[in-house]
């Protein structure tokens, strides 16, 4: 059986709304299907060879800790950049979706520089996007809805109209409570304003990003998880908020 390594970037910094909880999903997921998955903790000073994972992680953070991972990881820009071109996949949650891109502003209206891997920006309002939110998405051409809770300030515009939003926006705000489109899904990397965590309410991402790993490992992914507790969740949420 072929083991699986996944880079937690900055758990320390940026774990901000149960973030972590994605990690954990992954890793069950795999255990469930018979691998074996690690869990390897990114700190600052670290070097980071992302050649070396199969899948990165990074959650949320506040201002401070947003500027501590981009000085750190701003030496790796053009690594990262590469191996997210080659298909590493790669989930970023909040805050560490925002410094994907050209710029943020802080709470005090500082225009901090991103990492610009991709092109959009993310400015803040003072009064914050909150509460449970609903996609319309597509996944191999299948609709799938995707559920989950949104808290951010900031308002994030994609410039590049050929960048692909995680989905349409059927309930809730999304990227700037404008367009009616949330997150980003880049070949294989997703990044969002969904927290709750994400991937336990929406299994269908979750084995997204399995399947991907796998398949870079050239093995085939076939088996299917009984998901009705997860599926019963998603629906919840949904029933809650489209009624």
């Amino acid at each position: 059986m072929a083991d699986f390594i996944i880079a937690h970037l900055y758990p320390e910094l940026m774990n901000l709304y149960g973030d972590r909880g994605n990690i954990i999903c992954l890793q069950k997921r795999l255990e469930w299907r018979g691998y074996n998955s690690y869990i390897e903790a990114i700190s600052p000073g670290c070097q980071i060879e992302f050649n070396q994972y199969d899948m990165i992680f990074m959650g949320a953070g506040s201002d401070r800790e947003q500027k501590l991972v981009v000085n750190e990881l701003v030496h790796n820009c053009s690594d990262l950049k590469l191996e997210i071109e080659q298909g590493l996949p790669a989930l970023f949650v909040g805050g560490a979706y925002q410094l994907l891109g050209k710029y943020y502003e802080s709470s005090d209206g500082v225009q901090m520089p991103g990492l610009n891997l991709l092109d959009f920006y993310t400015q803040r309002e003072q009064n914050r996007l909150i509460g449970n939110i609903v996609l319309a998405a597509s996944l191999h051409g299948q609709p799938f809805t995707v559920a989950g809770f949104e808290n951010h300030a900031g308002r994030t515009y994609l410039e590049d109209k050929e960048i692909k939003a995680l989905g349409r926006v059927i309930s809730g705000f999304g990227n700037n409570g404008e367009d009616e489109q949330e997150g980003i899904w880049y070949k294989n990397l997703i990044a969002t304003y969904l927290h709750g965590p994400l991937l336990p309410k929406n299994p269908i991402l979750a084995d997204y990003f399995i399947e991907v790993m796998m398949n870079r490992k050239g093995i085939t992914f076939a088996s299917r998880l009984d998901d009705h507790i997860e599926n019963f969740a998603h629906e919840q949420i949904k029933k809650k908020v489209l009624g």
